[in-house]
């Protein structure tokens, strides 16, 4: 059997951030962290991950072309190589034509979705691309069949009817246990908001909320998935808002973490 490898994808674009510019500065700096001599490339579940990443650079925009159908493009041309895929952003507005994508190839899909925040807003300052608006798209796309929030901390009663209108499974932070399963029966996308982690694990974010989950939670909750992992992204890492690089090292692990599971899914 051949070996699985994990493709990675830059996807440095911030234009809808709604607080703070920064996240598309993302990329360049997790990509040290991750191939630095300091850390091992192992994952935690056995598999060196030296050989197995792929890495296909940035995404290049220009004011000629629309962001979303260039993303949405070159996300599909990395998928048609059969790997699974890690979109590094960026904020969180690009996991909108992402899963776009992704969805074409996956006819049944669910959403593990890790965050502070429930990103549901029918629209956020006059504009539905926002970073706080993607679920509502995915959703009203019907690019997902599930879609499972968790470590939320944020939500208003806006939300809740968001929640309503769409199906959406809510974990808050206040009710995360450390003995979660998902119930997941389908292969599944990870679309993981380093600010879901409580900011002492993670500062460099641009909208910090404490009371969140820890670094080994999240690990332990990707850990635990049982279907094929076929496509992820790590987004809102603000380098500017970052202290000594904890936050860009924490990216890093979550991607070998992510890919390591990767591939112990698929094979």
């Amino acid at each position: 059997m051949p070996m699985t490898r994990i493709s990675l994808l830059g996807i440095p674009h911030d234009d809808n951030s709604s607080f703070a510019k920064g996240a598309a500065l993302a990329p360049a700096h997790i990509r040290p962290e991750l191939f630095c001599d300091a850390y091992s490339m192992w994952s935690e579940t056995g598999f060196d991950l030296t050989d197995r990443l792929v890495d296909h650079g940035d995404i290049r925009f220009d004011a000629a072309t629309d962001p979303w159908d260039l993303i949405e493009g070159e996300v599909g041309r990395v998928l048609e190589l059969g790997d699974p895929l890690i979109c590094l952003g960026g904020d969180h507005a690009i996991s909108w034509p992402v899963l776009r994508a992704v969805r074409r190839r996956h006819p049944s899909l669910t959403i593990l979705h890790i965050d502070a925040h429930p990103d549901m807003y029918e629209a956020y300052q006059g504009n539905p691309r926002s970073h706080t608006s993607p679920f509502a798209r995915i959703m009203e796309e019907r690019l997902a069949d599930r879609l499972i929030q968790v470590g939320l901390r944020t939500v208003n009663d806006h939300h809740r009817d968001q929640f309503d209108r769409f199906g959406v499974e809510v974990i808050e932070a206040a009710r995360f246990s450390d003995d979660l399963r998902l119930d997941l029966t389908t292969p599944v996308y990870i679309s993981m908001d380093l600010d879901g982690l409580d900011p002492a694990f993670a500062p460099g974010v641009s909208h910090r909320e404490p009371g969140g989950l820890t670094t080994r939670q999240v690990i332990n909750l990707i850990q635990s998935i049982n279907q094929p992992i076929v496509a992820a992204d790590i987004v809102e890492l603000n380098p500017a808002r970052d202290i000594a690089g904890l936050t860009a090292g924490v990216a890093a692990k979550l991607l070998k973490e992510i890919a390591g599971m990767m591939v112990k899914t698929r094979g």
